[in-house]
């Protein structure tokens, strides 16, 4: 792995495939760590000829966390249904701008971008404020950031802002009970996803910066009218099946994006469980030559 000093904070990175092939930047979701994009994943998108980067969001992993910076996320839920304004640690625009400082960094002057629940939110904001530097952009299990869509059962947020692990072990357990909440109905593996949890635990636990994402996200507020706006090519995946963002949030953002394309998966639900990557890696595949082609 490597890690690209952008200024104010540094992110850290790798990648996979040929470095002269086009870029495929990789956005994660709240909470979550450059390797909760499997390397099987990875691979398998590198191998329809790209460069595959994947990364730390600022305040988890081993990119810069903002522990000098405080959050209460119970009075942010609250101030969401009392409708009032909420104070961010930073905005999602600025995770955005994280991203273009590591293409910068990287060399890359345009590139695809996918990301999934918050990096698909994040890859809305850099198609609106960043769309001279996207080739194709995919938002993932996400939404608009509108409150009567893409909502949470009661069940899956109580997961959500449940307590932090106290340890490893506390982290697999909690990553299991996560997959029986909001895992793919057909494909959930509670087994694997305590192995990722551990190694995720084991390599950066940082629950603080979560915390500080969640208050973002909900401090940003609806994206719908901007997206309107998006000319870049767009394309949305997500499960019918998702508890945690329901399908409703994909489609009112697939619908916000003139021309933007829309996969609506049966068996998926808020992960992207392995017998799904062939149909997401073709979708991500697809968008992208679709996109080059019509920019030729």
């Amino acid at each position: 792995m490597a890690r690209a000093n952008l200024g104010e904070i540094e992110i850290e990175y790798d990648e996979f495939g040929d470095p002269s092939d086009p870029t495929y930047l990789l956005v994660m979701g709240l909470g979550s760590q450059l390797i909760h994009w499997e390397e099987g994943f990875c691979r398998m998108l590198a191998d329809r000829g790209y460069r595959v980067v994947r990364y730390d969001n600022r305040d988890v992993g081993l990119s810069t966390w903002f522990d000098d910076l405080q959050v209460d996320v119970m009075d942010a839920l609250a101030a969401v249904a009392e409708g009032r304004e909420i104070e961010v640690p930073y905005s999602l625009a600025d995770m955005a701008a994280d991203g273009m400082g590591l293409l910068d960094h990287l060399g890359v002057d345009r590139a695809h971008v996918a990301g999934i629940s918050m990096g698909g939110m994040i890859v809305q904001r850099m198609a609106i404020h960043h769309p001279d530097r996207l080739l194709s952009a995919t938002s993932i299990m996400s939404t608009t950031g509108d409150r009567d869509v893409g909502t949470a059962t009661q069940e899956a947020m109580s997961l959500l802002v449940s307590p932090p692990p106290a340890n490893a072990d506390e982290a697999a357990e909690q990553a299991a009970r996560a997959t029986e909440v909001f895992g793919s109905p057909v494909h959930a593996d509670p087994d694997r996803a305590r192995i990722r949890a551990r190694a995720a635990y084991e390599r950066a636990n940082h629950p603080a910066g979560m915390a500080r994402q969640l208050v973002s996200i909900l401090g940003d507020g609806s994206r719908t009218a901007e997206l309107g706006e998006v000319s870049v090519p767009f394309q949305v995946i997500h499960g019918r099946a998702d508890t945690l963002v329901s399908v409703s949030g994909g489609i009112r953002t697939a619908e916000a994006v003139e021309g933007a394309d829309l996969l609506l998966l049966d068996d998926m639900s808020h992960d992207l469980p392995e017998p799904l990557w062939p149909a997401i890696v073709g979708a991500l595949a697809g968008k992208a030559a679709r996109a080059t082609e019509a920019a030729s």
